[in-house]
């Protein structure tokens, strides 16, 4: 059976859905254990033992938040190599595909980033060309480290809960070359979820003319994350970090709604693997309408505010 290790940063009050299925695709390959970097709280605890970490590996330095990356690559790495994992799980966000590069280096393992699924033998599938095609791949090495991305499996609790050991890694932040970080300004929360975790996600573009208004009345109707298209965000209707794009976050919902945008390849690479993609544009002859599963030509200014008051209606 395959030795697993995934790993777990910051992962705040309660596990989120993406670290969950994680988990879940750990006990698919084989025994998983789970380096957490950060505060364990009661509640993530609980749902480690809940989905099957064998092993709970902590870093004995408590600083590795003070730091970029590399104190928490030597956590991991120390962690694969007490648990003697043959495989490493991260999630597929940026800062997740840079350890993951760093770690391959100090494994000498074979790595694989944007990975939607991988089979009980370790073949790795991922969406490649803006989700145009799916290739399949497997690294060679003894060891292989594979990003995840987000919302491709259902999170599944194990069978039996599992009462994990907890190890403690020996790290020195300080002792690993690294920039240290000096100061953090906290994002006003939304209260929307993450836009890289979301099941559903409205997404405005060019066609929303600077007024995303409509676009965040339909996803708080719908309880979901607000994405945008390069040419909004460049414009300084909204923050980057709702990009969705090649040059921005790709996700994968169960329901995009592609409001504005006009479905140019760069948007594509970030959203062409979402289960349904609903598009609204006036524009009848917009290349978003040849990828999506729904298309309503009309003005986002009317569509999306009547949408809204009816999903408000329904939901009483």
């Amino acid at each position: 059976m395959a030795k697993v290790l995934v790993f777990i940063d910051n992962p705040g009050d309660v596990l989120k859905k993406s670290s969950l299925e994680l988990l879940t695709l750990a006990r698919s390959l084989g025994e998983p254990a789970v380096a957490v970097n950060g505060e364990l709280t009661d509640a993530v605890a609980a749902s480690l033992a809940e989905y099957g970490a064998a092993a709970v590996l902590r870093p004995s330095a408590q600083d590795l938040n003070d730091f970029l990356v590399a104190p928490k690559t030597a956590f991991l790495a120390a962690a694969a190599e007490t648990t003697e994992a043959d495989v490493v799980l991260l999630d597929n966000s940026p800062e997740g595909k840079e350890v993951a590069a760093r770690l391959a280096i100090r494994l000498n393992a074979g790595v694989i980033t944007d990975v939607v699924s991988v089979d009980a033998d370790g073949t790795a599938h991922k969406s490649v060309l803006a989700g145009s095609y799916t290739t399949a791949c497997k690294a060679k090495t003894a060891v292989s480290v594979l990003t995840i991305k987000a919302n491709n499996l259902e999170p599944e609790p194990a069978a039996a809960a599992s009462a994990p050991e907890t190890l403690t890694v020996e790290v020195s932040a300080g002792a690993v070359p690294a920039a240290r970080i000096t100061a953090r300004e906290q994002k006003a929360a939304s209260g929307r979820p993450d836009l890289t975790d979301a099941r559903v996600v409205v997404a405005g573009g060019r066609g929303m003319d600077g007024d995303f208004g409509p676009v965040e009345e339909l996803a708080d109707a719908l309880g979901a994350a607000v994405g945008a298209s390069r040419a909004a965000t460049d414009a300084g209707w909204i923050s980057h970090d709702a990009q969705v794009g090649q040059t921005g976050k790709t996700v994968s919902p169960q329901l995009y709604i592609s409001a504005g945008i006009s479905g140019a390849i760069q948007q594509k690479a970030g959203m062409q693997t979402s289960k349904v993609i609903v598009a609204v544009n006036k524009d009848a002859e917009s290349p978003v309408f040849e990828i999506a599963d729904f298309g309503i030509i009309g003005d986002v200014f009317d569509v999306l505010p009547q949408a809204a008051a009816e999903i408000r209606k329904r939901k009483g």
